[in-house]
């Protein structure tokens, strides 16, 4: 039997649809501006998120990291959540990519107080570091996938502009976030500079990441992904993909987030204190490893069900397209297992 695979939501496969459209693709070189597929990837993506303009990338670091060449000042420090995925998952590549320094604040529940970033903001003006760039995270991965809601988006944005510094969102999952606030991203974009996101994780597309923001932003962005060897020729193949992602695969993300429910039950019943299941509102379950078996990631392997460790106090599981009920079943069903 295939196994389970709760370890990322990047494990996805493309659909069927997503695969014929790849078939079919009309393509340019993008490189030129000439791929028609891409373009339109690009111009569907803008407006989703309303921002002027959008720029499709291989990746969403890379993505975060032209947001940090073209946005932050070499030099100077980048304020960010602690458990950002730019300051612990991205290979410390701001320091040589943007020539900054990022400075994790307190990020308790997964949100970052703006009166921490004022005093940062109010600490660069003496003989601290200066400070060029706000970046947060939407969903916030390692808080168990917390959406932050437009109020929080707005309040450290504006606490940014008092202080003259630009933000930018990493929203690979902002789709998740918007499905389960009810808005629409284009709210929770409105009150940053830039904002990141993911077709190959929720969306379930092979490859890729959209940066958006304004014309001129993006035009640098552009020029930089080129340094950086992210230039894609006929990419209007994989590209296909991406269109159909944005299309038809956002509504669908109801149901990861209710399976990921279902789950964090699960865990909590059966292991006290792993994980508080009110607190998990999309589709990732991020578990106390201290409150589980100490096998408990091999031991879920041995009956078929994947999953994995962030970091060394923390176990996750994610539900994606390819996960449906009867896997959510077969991995509560390895739980039992385990406490037996």
């Amino acid at each position: 039997m295939k196994p389970v695979d709760l370890r990322s939501d990047t494990v996805t496969r493309p659909t069927a649809a997503m695969r014929a459209a790849m078939a079919d693709a009309e393509v340019g070189d993008d490189t030129y501006g000439e791929d028609p597929t891409v373009n339109r990837l690009e111009s569907l993506a803008a407006g989703r998120m309303g921002k002027p303009a959008a720029l499709y990338t291989p990746s969403g670091t890379m993505a975060n990291q032209l947001a940090l060449r073209v946005l932050a000042r070499p030099g100077t420090e980048v304020l960010c959540p602690a458990r950002a995925h730019v300051l612990r998952y991205e290979g410390a590549a701001s320091a040589t990519n943007a020539g900054v320094q990022l400075r994790g604040l307190e990020d308790p529940g997964g949100f970052v107080d703006p009166t921490e970033i004022a005093e940062a903001i109010a600490g660069s003006r003496g003989n601290l570091v200066p400070v060029s760039l706000l970046a947060i995270e939407n969903t916030h991965m390692p808080a168990g996938g917390v959406p932050w809601d437009v109020d929080r988006v707005r309040a450290v944005a504006g606490v940014a502009e008092d202080g003259g510094l630009p933000v930018h969102c990493d929203g690979a999952r902002i789709w998740n976030a918007a499905i389960a606030l009810g808005v629409a991203p284009a709210e929770l974009a409105a009150p940053v500079t830039t904002v990141m996101f993911c077709l190959s994780k929720g969306l379930g597309a092979p490859v890729g990441s959209l940066l958006c923001g304004p014309a001129d932003v993006i035009a640098e962005a552009r020029a930089q992904r080129h340094r950086l060897g992210g230039g894609m020729r006929q990419a209007g193949i994989i590209a296909a993909a991406g269109v159909v992602a944005l299309e038809t695969m956002v509504e669908r993300l109801a149901d990861d987030h209710r399976r990921a429910g279902e789950l964090a039950a699960a865990l909590a019943e059966r292991f006290p204190d792993s994980v508080d299941p009110e607190l998990v509102a999309t589709n990732i379950v991020c578990a106390r490893r201290d409150a589980l078996p100490d096998d408990f990631v091999a031991g879920m392997a041995s009956h078929g069900i994947r999953c994995g460790r962030i970091d060394p106090r923390t176990v996750r599981l994610v539900t994606h397209l390819d996960v449906d009920d009867a896997g959510v079943a077969r991995s509560i069903d390895a739980m039992d297992a385990l406490v037996g």
